[in-house]
């Protein structure tokens, strides 16, 4: 498979104002924005009344992003370093390095936790602190490990629970988050920790998900939304990518069901029985088409960004590998589904459609100049976002005042 790169040097930001075709209601304008990296003129399309903003592109392999509790943002990464950068989030600086895929880390009190593939990490950590030692980084939870959607996702919920979701390996992969599955093969959902009696264990909240990397709890109503990557073997249009309400105990139905955009179906490339019959599967309320390969989920809460996109959600979609018509990747590398950043828009704790946020990351000949992957609110209110391809940096849509 061909890999398309781009120089991470940073130039400098230029504005082409064009018109906006405003709607009435919650309906976003938008305008153009051209960035320069390094000589080369790229074209964003971004809200109108905003301005996005390369804030560093030293970054090895970016993946989520966390803001901790003063202000100081931690990146994990695939290169295994975890980066702290303070405001203005200009200087990334290596916190910690630790093999085994550092992907996400969230914080509880006095301490900071790391996912990685096989477990659930933690060390001390006091806010401010900038170094955090390698050897007081220990296991606190495995976690099935191996290859195949070996990303692994950590996040401290409202009730003040840890929640991590993991991926099963392949498109059909034999693996579920319950009985009689073995440990290596509980996989494919949300699980929720219970160390409430210093005898950490995994509980099942959400099963029947191939790869949720991201997810987060809608502001208001408290409920967890996460994003879902479908798989590749139905070709270039199915199935669509999922985004789900999950709540404890609901099943989504993968590997053993698909949903087509109107029903769910059952998937033969598994011949193994389905762990709960399809009247159990919970279809998403939102979808973003195939080959998307959505990533970090964020919410707005009040008062960040503008009114419009209050309590709606945010997606990184870091686009496909997959070219039309067959979904392979032989094909001409222009029909890959681009990276985007897309809002799921919510209207009484419901979602009701998606919009387009930021787009413009893929050029004509399908090279891309940045891939989305993490995304979260910044206590300024603005938007930051990851790229792990093309640029490895940090990225901020933030309002023109």
């Amino acid at each position: 498979m061909k890999k398309f790169t781009h120089s991470a040097a940073v130039g400098i930001f230029l504005w082409l104002a064009v018109p906006a075709a405003y709607a009435a209601g919650d309906r976003l304008s938008y305008q153009e924005q051209t960035i320069v990296l390094d000589g080369a003129r790229h074209t964003a399309r971004i809200p109108a009344g905003y301005r996005l903003e390369l804030l560093t592109a030293k970054l090895d392999g970016p993946r989520l992003l966390t803001f901790a509790a003063n202000g100081d943002l931690f990146i994990g990464s695939k290169s295994g370093k975890v980066y702290r950068l303070a405001p203005p989030y200009t200087a990334p600086e290596v916190a910690v390095t630790l093999d085994g895929y550092p992907h996400s880390v969230a914080f509880r009190k006095n301490e900071i936790l790391i996912a990685r593939t096989d477990g659930l990490y933690r060390a001390p950590y006091a806010p401010g602190q900038k170094k955090i030692p390698a050897d007081s980084v220990t296991l606190l939870a495995a976690l099935p490990g191996g290859g195949g959607h070996n990303s692994r996702t950590v996040g401290v919920g409202p009730d003040g629970r840890v929640y991590v979701s993991l991926g099963i390996q392949g498109n059909c992969s034999d693996q579920y988050l319950g009985a009689p599955y073995a440990f290596d093969d509980r996989r494919g959902g949300i699980v929720v920790l219970r160390d409430d009696d210093g005898k950490p264990r995994w509980e099942t909240f959400g099963a029947g998900l191939r790869n949720p990397v991201g997810f987060a709890w809608h502001p208001r109503t408290g409920v967890l939304y996460a994003s879902n990557n479908g798989p590749d073997h139905l070709g270039y249009e199915q199935p669509p990518e999922y985004f789900s309400r999950v709540d404890a105990g609901s099943f989504h139905g993968m590997p053993w069901f698909q949903y087509d955009g109107n029903t769910l179906r059952r998937d033969d490339c598994i011949k193994r029985a389905p762990p709960r019959p399809l009247g159990e599967v919970v279809a998403p309320v939102a979808t973003f088409p195939a080959r998307n390969a959505p990533m970090a989920v964020t919410f707005v809460p009040r008062g960040a960004l503008e009114p419009a996109l209050e309590f709606d959600a945010i997606v990184a979609l870091r686009g496909s590998w997959g070219t039309r018509p067959s979904g392979g990747f032989l094909g001409a590398a222009a029909t890959r589904r681009p990276p985007k950043l897309v809002a799921v828009r919510f209207r009484d704790g419901r979602a009701q459609r998606v919009d387009d946020l930021i787009t413009g990351f893929q050029l004509d000949d399908g090279e891309r100049w940045a891939r989305p992957v993490g995304v979260a609110i910044g206590p300024d209110g603005a938007l930051y976002f990851t790229s792990d391809s093309g640029v490895n940096g940090l990225f901020r849509l933030r309002p023109v005042k």
